[in-house]
């Protein structure tokens, strides 16, 4: 692939991240308050954004291999549609007043973002090895138009459909996914059959190697706690007497701290090593807790919060820059795929497990229950700096 044409799929990539990213952030913001809404057991109120990781889980591996023999742009607009199905089918459930019908849409709305996850990889398609982690962290840049826009079109479009409150939201969804798939046409990416021949190991030898198993438990453990924080601050914010606003401002100052650092991220790895990067992650992911910690004003949430997506930026990126080291052409599909389908376990978990912790213990629980994870991932990235050789997939 051509560094110019790399470089446009780069910003059609970024730019559907953004719409893609638009629709996580409202989930993020909403999802448990409807569920709370919705369902008769309080403690089921993040069961959506559970059943909306499942949905990313289940999909993930088909999505690799389908993508695989296909194509790119095939796939990423197969989950496009998916997209729109699903946030068709949370408005009309919210309508209804169905949790179970909600939890459908949330699942379906997974789909696509278990397509629109292979982004960054697709970035890395072909690019020169000094190019890939700057691709991969450009690619998530596009978040950035999730963080100011998201929060915004949903405090915009809540009442959109009232007296059904949070159903509009999820109907303006929908025409984000309709503008991903016309951008998406756009994609110039080679077919399979140009960058994924040559021999492939056994995807159990790949995922032996330390750089892969370093690689995706960082992922795993940065997303999940991420994931665990950010979908019960809502929950926590209201049961502290913050409104549905500050909670939404909240969780936009958390978004950009996830993808504004996607400007200057790649450039970090390749000035300071990735390994270094990923540790300053995991510092920050501890500093989160210590914030939360602390109290319950507005000013502990919004600066947690921040410091959270700072710090899975860093380690996620450098993840995903380290898996692309693991797998030759040939393996990209299924290392990529058993990758993001860990990841994506993981959220579905701590999507589930935030919920309950939150109704059963309350906020401080959530917050200790992230430290020991987090103190397993920095140990884990400074083993392998200490021993990390050249890998050659």
């Amino acid at each position: 692939m051509t560094q110019d044409r790399s470089r446009r799929n780069v910003v059609i990539l970024a730019t559907c991240q953004g719409l893609m990213m638009i629709g996580a952030t409202t989930m993020i913001a909403e999802s448990a308050l409807v569920g709370h809404m919705l369902a008769f057991d309080k403690s089921l109120a993040t069961l959506p954004l559970a059943f909306m990781h499942v949905g990313v889980m289940a999909t993930t591996f088909p999505a690799s291999l389908f993508m695989a023999r296909f194509g790119r742009r095939a796939g990423f607009s197969i989950g496009a549609l998916a997209g729109f199905a699903g946030a068709m089918l949370c408005a009309l459930a919210i309508v209804l007043g169905s949790f179970w019908l909600f939890c459908a849409g949330t699942f379906v709305t997974g789909a696509y973002t278990g397509f629109g996850t292979f982004y960054r990889f697709a970035a890395a398609d072909g690019a020169r090895a000094e190019w890939k982690a700057r691709a991969i962290s450009l690619v998530l840049t596009g978040g950035v138009l999730a963080a100011v826009l998201g929060p915004e079109l949903a405090k915009a479009t809540v009442d959109l459909l009232a007296p059904h409150v949070f159903a509009g939201s999820f109907a303006a969804l929908g025409v984000t996914t309709l503008l991903a798939l016309a951008l998406l046409q756009l994609l110039d990416i080679p077919p399979p059959a140009e960058t994924a021949a040559g021999p492939a190991r056994p995807l159990g030898e790949i995922a032996r190697q330390p750089v892969f198993v370093v690689a995706v438990a960082s992922a795993m453990i940065a997303y999940g706690v991420m994931n665990l924080v950010m979908t019960a601050t809502p929950l926590a914010m209201l049961a502290c007497d913050h409104g549905f606003h500050d909670a939404a401002t909240v969780i936009q100052w958390h978004a950009l701290g996830m993808f504004v650092p996607s400007f200057f991220t790649g450039g970090l790895i390749r000035r300071w090593g990735v390994t270094p990067v990923m540790a300053l992650g995991a510092a920050l992911l501890a500093a989160c807790a210590a914030v939360n910690l602390a109290g319950v004003a507005f000013a502990n949430f919004w600066v947690a919060l921040l410091l959270l997506g700072i710090g899975w930026n860093f380690v996620f990126v450098g993840a995903s820059a380290l898996v692309t080291e693991s797998y030759r052409p040939a393996e990209r599909a299924k290392a990529q795929a058993l990758n993001d389908f860990l990841v994506f376990a993981t959220v579905s978990a701590t999507a589930l497990a935030s919920g309950a912790l939150m109704h059963l213990g309350g906020w401080a629980p959530v917050n200790l229950a992230t430290l020991p994870f987090v103190a397993a991932a920095a140990l884990a990235v400074l083993w392998l700096a200490r021993r990390r050789t050249t890998v050659t997939p």
